[in-house]
């Protein structure tokens, strides 16, 4: 934990996403004599690692971004992913020596679906077209149970020797809905139960949320269903309710519990990786270090280039039967398309999902070349992050495909100008029937300037004139800077309070709150109107 701590501090101060350097330590790692060997059972890699990880990506995820992006994000997350698992188990039969076809499509599950931590983590703050954001996480969260099931299947063959395709087809049917029926009732259980019992609590309401993507996983390989879909499921019925079921105490508690989470998972993910390469590499008898290097960068270059070679037609193919229908079809660059393509970043998920491989077979034997998948893997990921990751802003900003940062700020005025102006109303309607006229002029006097202001800067109903807006700018800003020096006062003030002991640590804390929530007011504040 404290080597993760030092290595976001890292990331943050030298501007980069931070998967990339966790991958590159987890390298170091490897490299620094006499450290231990950690070795977790397979089974509880996958218990612990994915579904905490799977969860947070659909509670990301927007229901209506995934309904109007789903044919794009199909595409990506079912076709790519079994496209990619085909290419990479071809390469890898005919290429590898003394990988069986169950082993090469092992191998190609492990590594085709791109993560939604690491791509997120690369696009971040560089103002990609909202569709294509929308599009690279859904399919990060799709890709996932695509390729967790299609592993299942090659890990079924591979430690029974046996597979007979059409009743692996059946039993995918039976193993997919019987996961998505169990996240669907373990989520809307889980909304029930919080609503009656443990309303407004945001401590209980954080721990369950904790608690149900492991309830939804475990309840589902109970009975052989697809604990992958399961987790995802239930993350998007929460996803869908969380504005309604969750008061602002327990969103703000669950963000920051949830974000250190997934980063400490994430981290101890490539740190075991990193304590296992040694070991790795000594253990894979059959490949010297130089082939296992030249295995894992080829593996590496099947990937990018599937990827590639799949978005191209399959877009320009889909746009065309659209428009062939009479339906609207959005434009989409060529640049658009590559840094699509571009943004697969493979990382924890895959890393875990090799972690997980079984030891040994039903026969009792070793599991063959499982450490040449491992370091395969490793290797792909670190390919995948590091130079798509270090190259893809460069990338963005050359192909020049960014919208302008103001057409979010603007988005954000226009919702503001509305919840101002419905409020106003509101106010005129129903409150001045209960409130005091003094109070309410008060209160209307704020929400008037910020309404003015807003149009103002919207060009909405009369345009204002340059000067006008700049004045009313000053103004605001001086408001705000007065805003956060008095409360900058107030913190000062209870700090004394403290060292002197002057009110009880209760106190102070619930004011400490209060404050807290005033500056994260101003913050949004500024952020929208500068």
């Amino acid at each position: 934990m404290s080597v993760l701590a030092a290595l976001y501090t890292v990331a943050e101060k030298i501007g980069i996403s931070y998967p990339i350097v966790l991958v590159v330590a987890g390298l170091f790692i490897s490299l620094i004599p006499s450290l231990p060997v950690v070795q977790i059972t397979p089974e509880i890699v996958f218990l612990l690692f994915l579904p905490p990880l799977l969860f947070d990506a659909a509670l990301h995820t927007s229901w209506h971004d995934l309904k109007h992006n789903r044919d794009a994000i199909g595409r990506l997350a079912i076709g790519l992913v079994l496209f990619t698992t085909a290419g990479v188990a071809v390469v890898a039969h005919y290429m590898i020596p003394g990988f069986t076809w169950p082993l090469a499509f092992a191998l190609g599950a492990i590594v085709s679906p791109p993560d939604a931590v690491a791509a997120t983590s690369a696009i971040k703050g560089l103002h990609l077209p909202k569709r294509l954001v929308a599009i690279l996480e859904g399919e990060s969260l799709i890709n996932d149970a695509t390729a967790l099931i299609a592993y299942r299947y090659a890990v079924i063959a591979l430690v029974s020797g046996t597979f007979v395709l059409w009743e692996a087809a059946l039993q995918f049917v039976l193993v997919a809905a019987g996961g998505v029926v169990i996240g669907l009732a373990t989520g809307y259980i889980f909304i029930y139960v919080l609503k009656r019992l443990f309303s407004e609590n945001s401590t209980i309401e954080t721990i369950l949320t904790l608690m149900i993507p492991y309830i939804s996983y475990l309840a589902a390989e109970h009975v052989h269903a697809s604990g992958v879909l399961a987790v995802v499921t239930a993350g998007l019925v929460v996803s869908w309710r969380a504005h309604e079921i969750f008061s602002y105490h327990t969103r703000m508690q669950m963000t920051n519990s949830w974000d250190t989470l997934i980063f400490l998972l994430n981290g101890f993910v490539f740190i075991l990786i990193g304590l296992q390469l040694p070991a790795i590499v000594e253990n894979a008898h059959a490949h010297t270090l130089d082939e296992l290097i030249y295995f894992g960068l080829l593996i590496s270059a099947v990937v990018i280039v599937i990827r590639m070679i799949w978005i191209f037609p399959t877009v320009r193919f889909s746009d065309w039967l659209s428009r062939r229908r009479g339906l609207s079809v959005s434009h989409k660059t060529n640049a658009q398309l590559f840094i699509l393509g571009w943004a697969g970043m493979r990382g924890v998920i895959s890393l875990a999902t090799a972690l997980a491989l079984p030891l040994v077979m039903d026969s009792g034997e070793s599991l063959p070349q499982r450490n040449t998948i491992l370091f395969i893997t490793f290797v792909v990921i670190l390919v995948t992050l590091v130079f798509q990751g270090l190259t893809l802003p460069l990338l963005i900003k050359w192909l020049k495909v960014s919208e302008p940062e103001e057409k979010e700020k603007i988005e954000e005025r226009r919702l503001r100008l509305l919840l101002a102006s419905s409020t106003l109303t509101f106010m005129n309607d129903v409150l001045a029937k209960n409130v005091s006229p003094l109070v309410l002029e008060e209160v209307k006097g704020r929400l008037e300037r910020q309404q003015r202001y807003l149009r103002g800067m919207l060009d909405e109903d009369e345009p204002q004139s340059k000067a006008e807006l700049e004045m009313q700018h000053e103004q605001f800003e001086c408001y705000l800077k007065s805003e956060e020096a008095l409360i900058g006062h107030q913190r000062d003030l209870l700090i004394q309070m403290h060292k002197k002991g002057a009110f009880s640590a209760q106190v102070l804390k619930r004011i400490e709150r209060d404050l807290d929530s005033r500056s994260l007011t101003l913050e949004g504040r500024k952020r929208a109107f500068n």
